[in-house]
């Protein structure tokens, strides 16, 4: 009888339930404990260069001003999406490919 891959999936799902854990806590904490406006960091970088410098002068301007709020951060959100799903497929990409190779590896070679 071979335990070991039990026990190995034990501990790999373990270990994801801390880290599911880990990210709620990270994320929870923050709204309950911090008090006080959430802004982007774009406004207060803003904000300091005016401070030290008045006279500053931006070297670009938009090439797009979203009409509201509202489209702003759906264009944000959707930017996040599409990161995010690029990302999701790569590490699903290279994931697959080492499965791969490793099951290639340990198939009997005639």
């Amino acid at each position: 009888m071979n335990r070991k891959p039990t026990s190995n999936r034990q501990a790999t799902s373990q270990q994801n339930w801390l880290l599911v854990i880990g990210v709620i806590a990270l994320t929870v904490i923050p709204l309950v404990f911090v008090r006080g406006e959430y802004g982007g960091a774009d406004g207060e970088a803003q904000k300091a260069i005016t401070e030290i410098q008045p006279d500053y002068k931006p070297w670009f301007n938009h090439l797009f001003e979203p009409a509201s709020g509202e489209v702003a951060s759906l264009l944000f959100a959707t930017q996040a999406a599409l990161g995010a799903g690029a990302i999701g497929y790569a590490i699903g990409l290279y994931k697959g490919r080492s499965q791969s190779q490793q099951s290639d590896d340990e198939s009997p070679s005639e």
